[in-house]
Formats: structure tokens, sequence, C-alpha cells
């Protein structure tokens, strides 16, 4: 197995607040230094499973956007494994200024051969898919973000004895296999949130198609769209970290942790609630980040 499962259980670091709940951080970004966080888990049964048949010649295809966190786990995987990986990249502006992007930067170094397609052929990433199948018969070829039914299975790996006595799970939602896959293994009685940070109309059908329970609730947590990052946003992140030693990236835990401590502000929790917040990971993505803030003169993330 190229993923393992870790010997040391993943820390749970309690965040003190000033009101009469208990608040939780289940610190995921720690699994590995470069295939972080619910990536993964999410990616866990699909390359082991994958590279378990010894295909002649393994090859990983997968999608992303120019700072992806998945398009940087997924290349970190093929140079662990030693196998070619591709990546699709989403915009054709991209192509000749990739060298600039630190997340691209670390794909090809790690091997990853980049192919740039216009947001219109991205869109339409099944036809993508079934082309490229037909081109790489034996790759394996995960969607974008990782997220199918491997990637639930894999993220049941995320909940363990030391996650059934929490009231609430909250996670970030991107793509949805993690919010399925915490919904789908939780007990019973917990509550899960998912924190959408993208608007995607069709994010609900996706999570029902992968997960039969009804036991999660979404939470609109985009401030302001997919990859903005809002002034308010940075404040909260950097405070988080002076506080409590706990680095957030601004696009997915940032903005979840920064709503939970909204709702917590507004009474949502009732009292004695226990609440376990999933950090995904995805801190490569502070860099790329801090590139663009830095263009627009504006305060950097620590």
């Amino acid at each position: 197995m190229i993923l393992q499962t870790p010997t040391e259980p993943i820390p749970i670091q309690e965040i003190p607040v000033d009101k009469n709940i208990k608040l939780f951080i289940k610190r995921e970004d720690l699994v590995h230094p470069q295939i972080s966080g619910n990536k993964y888990w999410k990616l866990f049964h699909n390359v082991n499973t994958y590279l378990e048949n010894q295909i002649e010649d393994p090859i990983i295809i997968t999608f992303g956007g120019a700072f992806s966190n998945h398009i940087s786990a997924v290349s970190a995987i093929g140079k662990l494994a030693g196998i070619r990986t591709v990546g699709i990249i989403r915009g054709e502006e991209l192509q000749h200024k990739w060298r600039d992007n630190p997340t691209l930067l670390f794909a090809f170094r790690n091997g990853m051969n980049l192919k740039f397609v216009s947001r219109e052929e991205y869109r339409n990433k099944e036809k993508l898919s079934e082309f490229l199948q037909q081109g790489f018969p034996n790759a394996l070829i995960v969607p974008e973000g990782g997220t199918n039914e491997d990637a639930v299975q894999g993220v049941k790996m995320m909940l363990n004895n030391e996650t059934k006595d929490f009231d609430y799970l909250c996670t970030a939602v991107g793509t949805g296999g993690t919010i399925a896959g915490i919904s789908e293994f939780c007990e019973e009685n917990q509550k899960v949130i998912g924190f959408k940070v993208v608007h995607d109309s069709s994010l609900e059908d996706t999570i029902d198609q992968l997960t039969l329970k009804k036991n999660y609730h979404l939470i609109d947590s985009d401030f302001g769209g997919y990859g903005k990052i809002k002034d308010e946003n940075i404040r909260f992140i950097n405070d988080f970290k002076e506080k409590y030693n706990i680095p957030l990236e601004p696009i997915y835990t940032g903005k979840m942790m920064q709503r939970v401590f909204e709702l917590i502000e507004e009474g949502y929790f009732p009292d004695n609630s226990k609440i376990l917040c999933f950090h995904t990971g995805g801190l490569q993505g502070i860099e790329g980040a801090n590139l663009l803030l830095e263009k627009q003169n504006r305060k950097l993330i620590i």
C-alpha cells in the first residue's frame, strides 16, 4: 500500500470559547506533509486499489484548478509511488505562466504532466474523462477533488472511537465527497454540518448520490464566492493562528472555522454541545493566496 494508515492517532485539539459549549478541531492536516487532510483519505482507496492490481505502466489522471489541493496531492502520490501522473488544469491562460504558480510548479517538480484546457472544455469533464479513458485504457482517472464512492469509503477513516462523543461534526464542502463520507459513517445521534465554500446548486444532489443518510445540513460559507478572500477572512485566519497556533488556509477550513465562530456567537448550538471540526488540510494553498494578496497590496496570511 502506498498510502498507509497512520501509526499515531490524528490529534484532536480543543479551541477554548467563551460559551457553554466545547469546540474541538481534528488536525487531519497533519496526516501527511504533502498529501494533506481529506485528500489523503479521499485518495486512499482510489490509489491503493488501483496499484494493488499491478497495472502495467500505471498512470493517474485527474482534474483541478490553478491552486488545487487535489492536484498537489496526486502529484505527490505519483512521486511517492514512482508512477506517471497527468493533471488536466482549468484555464488555457495558465499555459505560459504556470511556473509562477507555486501549486503547479510543485506538481511539475513531482513529475506531473500538466495539460491546460479551456474553461469550456473543463466544464464537460465527463466527456473529457471518456476521451482520456479511451486514450489511456489502463489509467486511473480520478474526478475533480477526488470525489467518488471510493473517496467516501476513505473518509470513513477520519472517524474513530475518539470522534463518537461529539454532537456536531463540521467540515468544509467543495465537491461533496468528505461530507458524504462523514454523514454515511458517523453515529446515528450525530449531526453533520457542511460549510459550502462554493456556490453549486447541484451539490446536494451529488452528496445524496454518495450517501443515503439525511443527517447533514449545508450552510453557505463562501464569503463572496469560491476562492474569494476578504479582509475579514485574513484577519480571522491570522488571529486564529496567533491564539491557537493552528494554521488555516483561506479557501476551505479558514472559512468553515470563521462561520463556526459566528454561529456560536449567534447561539446556533445548544448549551453543552460538543462540536468537532475537521481540518481538511490544503495549507499548500497559502503561498499562492499570498502571491495574489501581495499583488493587491493587501495583508498577507501568516
